[in-house]
């Protein structure tokens, strides 16, 4: 099987790049390459390799630079998923493209008032840029036709490129005192553990004589997510606790102060609820989901040997 996968420069990206030959000859352009802002080298890339499958975990993630960059987070989140999407249908190619929890408005609550997880079946409601451009691609991808996996998930991090895990473990290095967010929920998730999931979904692309059969199957949107909830705060505090575990700051750990969303103010409106439902994903692909925590424990084993 030839794969395309886009934004191996990313945090997604790498981690499936180092895990995808096994499913076939995999093809990873870098940006100098391949632009998704650029619509006609997107199609000549694309007419050239003639791939089986698509990846697309690229976008534009500059959630609070998106409100003064609409027209570039619309051509790489919206324009160039589209494409994607009209050529693979063209090919007879899959694609796997990831979208975010922002394309919800955040507001869901249970009868309690309590966040409950919003389901696949729940209305969108973006309420900034980087969200809005996000449900663009998604739509694009479901109209075009073509056999298709989006999978929404949120909160990734990594120990590569830039994320939340990085910048907490760099602040707990250089401060005595840290104020996180405590009132914005939801599901913190390794690349690592999304890019591994991701390769134990494709598994029966491997059959090729099979392939129609199991996208009609398996085909649609997905939420893919670990188990549990945190918020900002809990997320931190878990980062810091376990690297002063692993002896990892060389300093007394930080306190961490819990502050509400007002305090913090950001350009782009965060949502207040960001849980994702993923029964759907588990019952289809009878998958057993680990607890966030547990995938944070194996990316934090990863920090200390490095």
């Amino acid at each position: 099987m030839k794969i395309l996968l886009t934004g191996s420069n990313g945090q997604l990206g790498n981690a499936l790049q180092a895990i995808l030959s096994p499913l076939g000859s995999v093809y990873a352009p870098l940006r100098a390459e391949l632009d998704l802002s650029n619509p006609d080298q997107l199609r000549q890339r694309i007419r050239e390799f003639q791939p089986d499958l698509i990846i697309n975990p690229a976008a534009y993630t500059a959630v609070d630079l998106a409100e003064t960059e609409e027209k570039l987070a619309h051509a790489i989140n919206a324009e160039a998923p589209a494409i994607m999407a009209e050529e693979a249908r063209k090919l007879g190619a899959g694609l796997i493209h990831y979208s975010t929890d922002y394309v919800f408005d955040g507001e869901k609550l249970d009868p309690h008032g309590q966040v409950t997880a919003y389901q696949e079946t729940d209305a969108t409601n973006p309420q900034n840029v980087y969200g809005k451009t996000k449900l663009a691609g998604e739509q694009a991808i479901q109209a075009s036709g073509c056999q298709h996996l989006i999978l929404r998930t949120s909160w990734v991090y990594s120990l590569h490129g830039k994320n939340f895990l990085l910048t907490i473990l760099r602040l707990a290095r250089e401060r005595d005192q840290l104020r996180i967010v405590n009132d914005q929920w939801g599901i913190p998730n390794s690349a690592t553990w999304l890019a591994e999931t991701t390769c134990k979904l494709l598994a029966g692309l491997q059959q090729e004589n099979a392939r129609t059969d199991w996208w009609a199957e398996h085909g649609g949107l997905y939420h893919l997510s670990a188990a549990g909830k945190a918020n900002w705060f809990e997320f931190a505090s878990a980062i810091v606790a376990q690297a002063d575990q692993q002896n990892m700051l060389n300093k007394a750990a930080p306190a961490l102060t819990g502050i509400s969303s007002s305090e913090y103010p950001t350009p782009a409106r965060r949502p207040h609820n960001s849980l994702l439902g993923t029964q759907k994903l588990q019952d289809k692909f009878a998958l057993d989901l680990p607890d966030w925590q547990q995938c944070l424990q194996a990316c934090m084993q990863g920090v200390q040997a490095t």
